[in-house]
């Protein structure tokens, strides 16, 4: 994954063609709104390792959304916080029944993160960030071997961190790529009836590669 991660980067860092202006004049400070889609894998954690086939699983799938923004321009630096709405297509198969990752047949549900980033002007038009912050995403249990939600679902607390390359096109939109791991390492259960379980311990981890594209104000 760390290998994916400096391919990520490199991978942004090549955006920067002749397309682009080279003068977009002052950028990367301000509110700002994006659109998010990319690559998202939930699995068992990195203190799991068993022979079981089933711990060991993890589900993946198509991550999209919304994100929204404020930086600070200090010259050659640039910090802010942020947030996202996501949702993703990840879920198991029709015909798996095992303990996946220890939490059974589910399907990935919202995500939603709050955190702050920092990073430097590798130029005038490029930023290369770090991010951190608060995630806490759903997973929906499906019922039987069909694809329909059970009105049950865990909510996991945890905390990501990520790294990426933003590019401006112009002095108002921008476009990055960027990848995150998050850790989840506490759960409840909403049940279907509404009552809500006591909080227990988990160890369950998350991996992206997005891309986005936005608007500054």
């Amino acid at each position: 994954m760390r290998k994916l991660m400096v391919a990520t980067l490199l991978a942004g860092a090549t955006v920067a063609t002749p397309v682009f202006a080279q003068d977009v004049g002052p950028t990367f400070t301000g509110p700002r709104v994006e659109a998010i889609l990319g690559y998202d894998r939930t699995g068992a954690g990195s203190d799991v390792d068993n022979d079981n086939g089933n711990d060991d699983q993890n589900i993946d799938g198509l991550l999209y959304g919304v994100g929204a923004g404020y930086d600070v321009n200090l010259g050659s630096a640039v910090v802010g916080v942020e947030g996202e709405y996501t949702d993703s297509t990840a879920k198991s198969s029709r015909t798996d029944f095992s303990d996946q990752f220890g939490f059974g047949r589910v399907k990935q549900g919202r995500d939603l993160y709050v955190g702050a980033r920092a990073g430097i002007l590798a130029n005038p038009a490029t930023l290369v960030y770090v991010k951190g912050g608060y995630t806490n995403t759903k997973l929906d249990v499906l019922a039987g071997d069909s694809n329909q939600e059970t009105d049950t679902a865990f909510k996991l607390d945890g905390w990501r961190i990520g790294a990426g390359v933003e590019r401006a096109i112009n002095a108002n939109t921008f476009a990055k790529i960027e990848y995150r791991y998050s850790k989840y390492e506490d759960a409840h259960i909403n049940f279907a009836n509404g009552a809500t379980s006591e909080e227990f311990g988990i160890d369950t981890d998350r991996h992206q590669v997005v891309g986005s594209v936005g608007w500054r104000f």
